[in-house]
């Protein structure tokens, strides 16, 4: 198992389409991936997920990748959260 925290700052949190990149990224990877925060924890691979979190700029999220490619899937992802994909 491996995580990391990340503080998002991509101007438009993980909505809309910043969301539906994030989560085509997540399902690259053959680890199980979940994003939590403070005491919520749900899958990145699932965009009702994600959108029901209401990740926004600022907050604070920890990615947590448990499976065989699990480093790369949580770097990935946290470098997708620090900067506009669109």
């Amino acid at each position: 198992m491996y995580s990391m925290q990340t503080v998002v700052t991509c101007e438009s949190g993980l909505h809309n389409k910043q969301a539906t990149y994030f989560i085509q990224k997540a399902n690259e990877y053959r680890s199980s991936i979940w994003i939590e925060v403070e005491e919520r924890r749900i899958n990145a691979k699932s965009l009702l997920g994600v959108l029901s979190m209401g990740v926004t700029t600022g907050t604070t999220v920890t990615l947590v990748a448990d499976g065989s490619d699990e480093e790369i899937a949580v770097n990935a992802l946290s470098e997708m959260l620090v900067k506009d994909i669109f």
